[in-house]
């Protein structure tokens, strides 16, 4: 693994920020490709990276390199995607024009359809799927919050990328079936969706056995739909995925004790599609839903929650006012 040039992350947001910070405190080489406002606002504050259990690391300016040009690719030995899966094309035509040939690209992004495009359009480059379960909140004046647990994961390969990519307060492991860990991320990402709808933390959502019955009920359409399409999902905690709907539509009491052994979760934790209504931006929804619904068509299996819940979120785009702050009855359209 080339320790002795940059780890370069191409379109750091939350993640890209919170992770390529994480890096940079451990010792290594980071840079960031970083929009100008971003740019701006690490320049003025620093880098301040915080987490659910209380963890705290600031960083100045001066401890990783910030650019607005794609031309930061030209000696990196790692490059880590985080953009949108919209701009995921894009940015590997950056990659492929400034990277060197043997940079390692590894794609933290959402989706299960990120790796095709990177590889499509960077040939012979080695490109590698990641997993990134936690959720992170841009907070302003620098300030990075974790809001979840949970360990990336990055598919395994003879250079042990994951290895290289661990460091003191951000675990990296090795996966054989990363396809598998991606579709058990999106079907848990599945209720990134209720989030935004909801204007609810994630926290008070999973209190709430109205809203969990609502996650459970279009989890068990994807869950339907990978099993017609013969997918086997990983399931990021020690709860199998095929028990998870079921779990979630335990009383408060037992849920509660469950979720409290196998998952953190901040009481203030956001979606980042609950972001993407806040700020005005489009969301994910097509990569995310919009990817089980297409795989749904294939194999001829009904999704009408999930089709009502895409229809929603593309309302609260189209609206622009934010988050619509729906209830289960209302998502359902029972109300």
């Amino acid at each position: 693994m080339m320790t002795d040039r940059p780890i370069v992350v191409a379109g750091a947001g939350a993640i890209g920020c919170f992770v390529g910070g994480q890096l940079a405190a451990s010792g290594r080489r980071v840079a960031l490709l970083v929009r100008p406002r971003v740019k701006t606002e690490i320049e003025r504050f620093g880098l301040r990276l915080t987490g659910f259990d209380g963890s705290e690391k600031k960083l100045g300016a001066g401890q990783l390199a910030l650019s607005e040009d794609p031309a930061i690719f030209h000696s990196a030995g790692i490059v880590l995607v985080t953009v949108k899966s919209a701009d995921t094309a894009d940015i590997a035509d950056q990659i492929a024009q400034h990277a060197p040939e043997d940079a390692v690209i590894v794609s933290l992004q959402n989706g299960i359809g990120n790796v095709a495009v990177l590889r499509e359009r960077l040939g012979s480059r080695r490109v590698l799927a990641g997993m990134v379960p936690f959720n992170v909140i841009a907070m302003g004046e620098g300030r990075f919050h974790r809001s979840t647990s949970g360990d990336i994961h990055v598919g395994e390969d003879a250079e042990n990328t994951a290895a290289a990519l661990s460091a003191a307060g951000l675990t990296v492991r090795a996966s054989g079936d990363i396809t598998g860990v991606q579709w058990g991320k999106l079907i848990i990402n599945l209720n990134n969706a209720l989030s935004a709808l909801s204007d609810l933390p994630l926290a008070a959502q999973l209190a709430s056995r109205d809203w969990r019955r609502l996650f459970a009920d279009q989890m068990a359409e994807g869950l339907a739909v990978l099993k017609a399409a013969g997918i086997a999902p990983v399931s990021a905690t020690p709860i199998p995925m095929n028990w998870t709907p079921t779990l979630l539509r335990l009383p408060d009491v037992i849920f509660n004790a469950i979720l409290g052994r196998t998952m953190k979760i901040d009481p203030e934790a956001r979606s980042s599609m609950w972001q993407d209504l806040k700020q005005g931006r489009k969301t994910e929804i097509g990569y995310l839903q919009g990817a089980v619904i297409a795989l749904a068509e294939q194999n001829h299996v009904d999704v009408p929650l999930m089709r009502r819940i895409v229809a929603l979120i593309r309302e609260a785009e189209a609206a622009g006012n934010g988050p619509p702050r729906l209830t289960p009855q209302q998502i359902r359209g029972m109300a």
